[in-house]
């Protein structure tokens, strides 16, 4: 950030650093803002960019009177959305898909609810902006046992909040999607967007190392719906998981920017921070010309995520399936009882359907197919030749080196030490059985079928890697 061109001043945190944040005790936050204002001279708009500063900023909000243009939140609304017990507690009110969650209230129910779910089971602290630090405690664990819930649970008072469990959504190709939007008062919709989660890193389950914008009507339908229904103004960032039978299910709602909101930028330059910053100070915001196609990159991330995930960042685009296929009745019996008001499949986001654009117009109206694919799903959208060059790169590795070096020496160190173990014929875990192997005796030609060396205890499948690294 210090690094960046367009950084003009740069201003000093609350005293006391992440304690400054605390949103129960505000105070430290308030004193620094009113400060800032004051060298300032003139109302600035303010953009939380992390979930805890949201929070807090929201809190006092009706304290900083004229100071700031802040987007105004229906009371404490990002701390309930960034409770993940309270979100699911929305999500049920409000038919919107989530994962199976279970709130246990002791460690038996932990472990009964971990056995109902199925092994492994996601377990998630509801607030992790009050996990301790140095407790070792993650914001999200995948636990593989119904006594690790129980134990899991038992460090509820050192966590300061509830645990909850969750049904395990397995990552793959095309499972991991996101939602970006602005949004005006009454949740009506400035600029928003749906795209696709490439790699990530850590591999499935960390930030996006590549990403690409891919218009979803069941993603875009669901942002809008709960954005509407929240009255939400100001950014969110959704994240989505697609289940088994291709329903998509509402995983975590920051109420702020996401790592990759400048995907979002249409062909004029506007993204969800100008187009918010334009309505907080009251200018017009243009009508968004979407570019679908378009792709971000953390170079230093995507490198190391496509090796480890053995794929390559830019593979041919595998087509977008279109509402009738992402919504198929199986899967539209537990996503509720439809789109909700001003939102139809198959209208762009950002956008108020027309009179022809309703559900059921949209159902009747034949499937859009610019090359004319057929999947086995259904009618299948392909991205243009054309849009699939469109990048936009964050090139951390150039602002700033240090981390980029850090994980690439890390990676190599990783590297250079299987090396020396396949060299001293060392395995990297059991004991040394690599040069008995070696030197076994060959078998003579007798006529009998030399028997077979005995097969190695099958290994464990590696866990899906949600949040255990």
């Amino acid at each position: 950030m210090g690094r960046s061109r367009y950084l003009r001043a740069v201003h000093q945190g609350p005293d006391g650093g992440s304690d400054g944040l605390d949103p129960d005790a505000p105070e430290a936050l308030l004193e620094c803002l009113a400060g800032v204002s004051e060298r300032i001279g003139r109302p600035a708009v303010l953009v939380a960019m992390d979930d805890l500063s949201a929070i807090a900023v929201a809190r006092i909000a009706p304290r900083l009177g004229e100071r700031f243009r802040i987007p105004h939140q229906p009371d404490g609304l990002p701390a309930r959305v960034a409770d993940k017990a309270e979100l699911s507690r929305l999500c049920a009110r409000w038919d919107i898909p989530h994962p199976e969650t279970v709130i246990p209230a002791s460690g038996a129910e932990a472990a009964e609810a971990a056995w109902g779910l199925g092994l492994p089971t996601v377990a998630k602290w509801s607030r992790p902006w009050l996990l301790p630090a140095g407790s070792g405690l993650r914001s999200t664990t995948l636990v593989h046992s119904a006594a690790e819930a129980r134990r899991l649970y038992e460090r509820s008072d050192e966590a300061g909040c509830r645990l909850l469990l969750q049904r395990f959504l397995p990552a793959g190709p095309d499972t991991d999607w996101f939602f970006h939007g602005a949004f005006t008062r009454g949740g009506h919709p400035l600029l928003a967007g749906s795209g696709r989660k490439e790699l990530s890193w850590p591999v499935r389950t960390g930030l996006t190392a590549v990403g690409r914008w891919l218009p979803d009507p069941a993603v875009e339908e669901a942002g809008l719906r709960i954005a509407e229904r929240l009255g939400y103004q100001g950014i969110l960032d959704l994240d989505f998981r697609r289940d088994e039978r291709g329903c998509f299910r509402l995983v975590d709602f920051n109420p702020r920017p996401g790592a990759q909101f400048r995907l979002f930028t249409d062909a004029a330059g506007l993204d969800v921070v100008q187009a918010m910053y334009l309505d907080l100070t009251g200018q017009r915001v243009p009508e968004p010309v979407p570019r679908p196609g378009r792709v971000f990159v953390a170079e230093n991330y995507a490198l190391l995520a496509a090796v480890r995930g053995r794929q390559l960042p830019f593979r041919r685009e595998p087509s977008a399936r279109l509402a009738p296929a992402r919504l198929a009745p199986a899967a539209r019996a537990d996503a509720g009882p439809g789109p909700g008001p001003g939102a139809a499949p198959g209208v762009p986001a950002g956008r108020r359907p027309g009179p022809d654009e309703t559900p059921a117009a949209a159902a009747a109206a034949p499937v859009p197919d610019p090359v004319g694919a057929v999947g086995p799903a259904g009618p299948v959208r392909v991205v243009p030749q054309r849009e699939r060059g469109r990048v936009e790169a964050a090139w951390f590795a150039t602002d700033d080196p240090k981390p980029f070096l850090a994980m690439l020496a890390a990676f190599l160190g990783r590297g250079a030490d299987k090396g020396a173990r396949v060299l001293r014929r060392v395995p990297a875990h059991g004991r040394r059985t690599a040069r008995a192997v070696v030197r076994a005796p060959r078998q003579r030609a007798s006529g009998l079928t030399p028997p077979a060396p005995a097969a190695p205890p099958a290994a464990a499948a590696e866990p899906d890697e949600l949040l255990t690294r």
